[in-house]
């Protein structure tokens, strides 16, 4: 009798251990499920994209990469120019966005008084909230008149003389535009790109920043030499992950670009990104060629943005080797 009752908690023990066992198992496949999703999803995603674009690549072949021509009756399409005014104006959105978000963080984290960095904060994260086509009827119907009325005619007035730079800043003042656009997108990843740096700004050992100000540093100097150094590979993927988001804006884009399939070197210029010729055309693609050069675009969009995500990648990688992480 008390050899049976001492050989129950070994039995226990037992059970115990094959459903641990069991369940660590299940466990494993949901969350291998989960991850091999992500890989599914994405390879469908391409796939889907080169079927529908071959006969695109097929017909006009590596023209369709450097042609300007789109003429939907002739049957005649090619990327060139709505490539150009996606990388335009998400340039303009990065040189615009990036160093206000890092103003952004660095006020919230070692300039403002405790008392207005959570409504700041809050706000922040408002704007991050708001739908891209609210941006875009803002755009059109507030901003663009003042581009038109304000901005742009002392922009022309003053940049447009000057030999080189002028260039950027001709033409009429019509408001919409690749400037127009640049700053609705910088507005639209600010959010973004200053949750990234705040976040990581306030992860900073207090150690270090205080053992500079006992040597008499300022804080420009303890923001330049501490607290970017320290955080500057968490920086850089947020940066990033602001530009991945401005290549694929669509709404806000489509409202206040213009939508004219031309290149010109002014800014005050309208024209076209891949999202937005996306937008307006794939409705009214009414045959297999017009379909599949739409399509196409889409997976020139998807390679840009896996190019410019894996770039980010690496980068982060070789700086986690220089620090020796």
């Amino acid at each position: 009798m008390s050899e049976a009752t001492a050989s129950l908690p070994a039995t226990a023990a037992g059970v115990k251990r094959r459903d641990g066992a069991a369940g660590d198992r299940i466990f494993y496949w949901i969350v291998l499920g989960c991850g091999l999703f992500v890989l599914v999803a994405l390879f469908a995603a391409a796939f889907s994209m080169v079927w529908d674009g071959f006969l695109a690549f097929r017909t006009f072949g590596f023209g369709f990469l450097t042609g300007m021509e789109w003429d939907p009756v002739a049957q005649r399409f090619s990327g060139l120019v709505p490539i150009y005014g996606t990388l335009v104006t998400s340039a303009l959105a990065m040189i615009i966005g990036v160093p206000v978000s890092l103003g952004i963080a660095v006020f919230i984290t070692e300039v403002a008084p405790r008392s207005i960095r959570g409504p700041i904060g809050g706000a922040i994260e408002l704007l991050a909230g708001i739908p891209s086509i609210i941006y875009g009827m803002w755009g059109l119907f507030t901003f663009a008149p003042f581009m038109s009325d304000y901005v742009q005619p002392v922009l022309i007035d003053w940049l447009g003389p000057i030999p080189v730079i002028g260039a950027l800043f001709s033409g009429a003042p019509l408001g919409i535009g690749m400037l127009t656009s640049g700053i609705v997108l910088a507005i639209m990843i600010i959010p973004f790109v200053s949750s990234v740096m705040r976040d990581v700004f306030l992860v900073v050992p207090a150690q270090l920043k205080e053992s500079a100000y006992a040597l008499g540093s300022t804080k420009w100097e303890v923001v330049r030499d501490i607290v970017i150094p320290h955080t500057r590979t968490a920086v850089v993927g947020g940066i990033f992950l602001g530009l991945g988001r401005a290549l694929g804006e669509t709404m806000a884009v489509t409202f206040v670009l213009g939508n004219t399939h031309n290149i010109a070197v002014s800014l005050m210029e309208p024209g076209t990104s891949i999202a937005a010729t996306l937008a307006n055309e794939f409705a009214e693609a009414s045959d297999d060629l017009y379909r599949s050069s739409l399509s196409a675009l889409g997976l020139i969009l998807f390679v840009v943005t896996f190019i410019v995500l894996a770039v980010a990648k690496l980068m982060l990688v070789r700086m986690a080797r220089q620090r020796g992480e």
